[in-house]
């Protein structure tokens, strides 16, 4: 009996280190029987893993696979959603990231450095955190300025070239229509959802100076609100064209959705959105002829175009769940032929694979026309820094930017403040 528990003990010991050598090796049985949860907030995608047969098309690979996809509403409910299951280990197998989010969830993600997918990813590398890839970018990200051409036409403008330019156009398109139409919005933003101001709150710092890292920048000043900083200028310019009144008559009681039918109704000529919002003007079944593009002009007094372009959706994989190595076998097959060439043609966005080509959407091409010279600024968010320094001084750009709509804001007396707290919180971290 002794021997017989011996020979036991010693084949099970055995299939321990085989299985521990399968594990290290990579190598996931295709019979294996697991679910995988997926969390996104992409709205567009749901509709398309279910058109596209997201899981049947997995299956064929894994058969005994299920995947579980947990939809949420937008961005900022999902973002929260997540930071309460990290703290509490209960991550998805599979999410999204956003580059700002890279800073919150770096120590709970795995490193996909070694998959095919981040090798074939034009992106990927270059968004890696200290070495680590942390997410592999789903989309090439850009925003558009979609407009209605016929409305351009009766009002007698023609697209900017530049941020004046554009400052103009707003101002004329504002006076001409709104004489009868008290709801128009030369520029519809939705600012009551406060995201929505990200074209001009998030990027405008980044475009105007041309620096892709610039919150990164703005983390190693105690003063990056003082005269002369580029923060401080890019925003200067932005509330100069708020107060002009172009964003509509009550912009702060004006939702994304409510912004978006504005525009579809023509009591708005141009909304700054991406392709996502593209996927949703193209649902909305309203005769889309005149509609174009063309980027957001913003210029520097060089004469450069400056033009915001970054990966979008990153796809990452937490690391202490039971089905990572799986997971990362589905990350593999969703940017493989098997299943994103079909993805990423049924969308908008272009593709950020090098394997996968893919032609420019047709709105989208009247942007390149319009501008076929232009300088790509790769957006990053901010680091460590930056994000313990908004963390302790509650400095939000969007928020900022809705401060900026209401009644009797002071701009000085709020770059003073924000200067100060941005210096307190410095401070306070041994940042000086």
């Amino acid at each position: 009996m002794k021997k017989l528990f011996a020979l036991l003990l010693c084949l099970t010991l055995m299939q321990g280190v085989i299985g521990f050598a399968a594990a290290e090796d990579g190598a996931v049985d295709t019979n294996i029987k697991a679910t995988l949860t997926f969390a996104t907030y992409d709205n567009e995608a749901m509709l398309l893993f279910d058109e596209l047969d997201l899981e049947g098309r997995f299956q064929e690979k894994y058969p005994n696979v299920t995947i579980e996809i947990e939809e949420f509403k937008d961005d900022d409910e999902y973002f929260k959603s997540m930071k309460i299951r990290a703290a509490a280990n209960e991550l998805p197998d599979i999410m999204y990231l956003q580059t700002r989010y890279f800073p919150v969830f770096k120590e709970y993600m795995s490193d996909l450095s070694g998959l095919e997918a981040t090798k074939n990813n034009v992106m990927a590398i270059d968004y890696a955190v200290d070495g680590v890839v942390l997410g592999i970018p789903e989309k090439r990200s850009e925003d558009y300025v979609f407009y209605w051409a016929d409305m351009f036409e009766a009002a007698g403008v023609s697209v900017p070239k530049t941020w004046d330019e554009f400052v103009a156009v707003c101002e004329t398109l504002q006076t001409y229509y709104s004489a009868n139409d008290p709801t128009f919005a030369a520029l519809a933003v939705g600012a009551k959802d406060s995201w929505p101001l990200y074209p001009l709150m998030e990027y405008a710092p980044a475009s105007f100076s041309g620096v892709g890292n610039m919150w990164d920048v703005m983390a190693t000043k105690d003063h990056p609100f003082a005269e002369g900083e580029p923060v401080r200028e890019a925003y200067t310019k932005v509330y100069n064209l708020i107060k002009l009144g172009v964003l509509g008559s009550d912009p702060l009681g004006v939702g994304y959705d409510q912004a978006l039918s504005l525009f579809l109704n023509k009591s708005a000529a141009m909304m700054a959105d991406n392709s996502m919002g593209l996927a949703k003007i193209k649902n909305s079944g309203v005769d889309l002829t005149n509609l174009k593009t063309f980027y957001m002009p913003y210029t520097t007094e060089d004469g450069s175009f400056n033009h915001i372009v970054q990966g979008d959706f990153y796809m990452g994989v937490p690391a202490n769940n039971e089905n990572a190595a799986l997971a990362k076998e589905f990350v593999e097959f969703f940017f493989s032929a098997d299943w994103y060439e079909d993805y990423i043609k049924t969308l908008a966005s272009d593709s950020t694979m090098t394997t996968i080509h893919k032609d420019r959407d047709y709105y989208m091409s009247f942007a390149d026309a319009e501008q076929p010279e232009l300088q790509v600024v790769g957006y990053l968010g901010g680091g460590d820094d930056y994000t313990a320094i908004v963390s302790e001084c509650k400095f939000d750009y969007n928020r900022f930017g809705t401060e900026m709509l209401m009644d009797g804001f002071d701009l000085e007396a709020a770059f003073a403040k924000m200067d100060a707290d941005w210096a307190a919180a410095r401070a306070k971290l041994g940042m000086n």
